[in-house]
């Protein structure tokens, strides 16, 4: 191998400064998500996301195993769909009946109910 003119067998490794880097970090990071009605238009067509979504909204509903059938997904993945996706980012309503656990969604949109905080109660001693 032959030595650099300083003597070093490796190569010397450019500086960059923490600007630099930090520019790079901030430009790489993720935006958040727009708010506002993620209607069935902003759901690309022929995903899983779809599938899942044609299946909950059947008036049979579906279940856990069928959508791990359809997507290759696990069965905490799914959950984990009807928690981030289903409820948060799309913001529908979703209903389970018990016995085979069939999920399906509703027409209507979950409220998003934010309780008023009552003050602490303050006892007259």
């Amino acid at each position: 191998m032959p030595l650099k003119p300083n003597g070093s067998p490796h190569m010397s490794q450019r500086k960059i400064s923490r600007k630099t880097t930090l520019m790079r970090s901030a430009s790489r990071a993720k935006k958040p998500a727009k708010p506002g009605d993620a209607s069935s238009s902003s759901i690309r067509s022929g995903t899983k996301q779809e599938a899942v979504l044609a299946l909950l909204k059947q008036p049979s509903g579906t279940t856990i195993a069928a959508i791990m059938k359809a997507t290759g997904w696990q069965q905490h993945s799914v959950r984990g769909f009807f928690a981030g996706v289903v409820r948060k980012k799309l913001g529908l309503t979703l209903r389970s009946d018990k016995g085979e656990r069939i999920y399906r969604v509703t027409a209507e949109k979950a409220a998003k109910s934010k309780q008023a905080r009552k003050p602490p109660a303050v006892s007259a001693a």
